[in-house]
């Protein structure tokens, strides 16, 4: 299992030990897209469960709050910011999470999760009117800080590419 770091020698699944890694400032962005019909989101300003974008922004947060809670080897973070925003569109609703912390590993699946999350609340809040709605292209845009520097998504005409610290 060469280059994956949450194997050891014999293979069995381990947690990362990041004790000796130097800690610095450290972000991540990520987004995601759902994929919703005009006439459902049409209707989301009669949604009696209340504002769908409002709702899946806190959720975004509070599971970014909570990620080493859901993915098994992920260090609990302390978290000085996170942050999701969603904007409707004429296909759907972009979302965008960002999550920052001090310390010694980087904070991808906490956006990432952010973002996952705020996409389910979306779909949960609208499935009454559409099954139909897909959730898209949930991935990292950028990631600063650490040993390995700054990662940018480039776009699709263009590779991806780490910019070292």
């Amino acid at each position: 299992m060469s280059g994956l770091s949450h194997y050891d020698e014999t293979g069995a699944v381990s947690m990362v030990d990041v004790g000796s890694k130097a800690a610095t400032r450290r972000s991540a962005t990520a987004r995601g897209f759902v994929k919703i019909r005009a006439e459902v989101l049409a209707a989301l300003p009669d949604n009696p469960k209340g504002n769908p974008m409002e709702v899946a922004r806190i959720a975004g947060i509070q599971a970014a709050k909570k990620t080493a809670d859901l993915i098994p080897l992920c260090h609990p973070l302390p978290l000085t910011h996170a942050d999701v925003s969603t904007e409707l569109r004429g296909d759907g609703v972009a979302i965008t999470a960002t999550a920052s912390t001090f310390g010694v590993t980087g904070v991808e699946m906490e956006a990432m999760t952010a973002v996952a999350v705020a996409s389910l609340t979306v779909y949960d809040m609208c499935k009454a009117l559409d099954k139909g709605i897909e959730i898209r292209e949930v991935v990292l845009v950028e990631k600063t800080g650490g040993k390995s520097g700054r990662y940018l998504r480039g776009p699709a005409s263009e590779p991806d590419r780490t910019i070292p610290a």
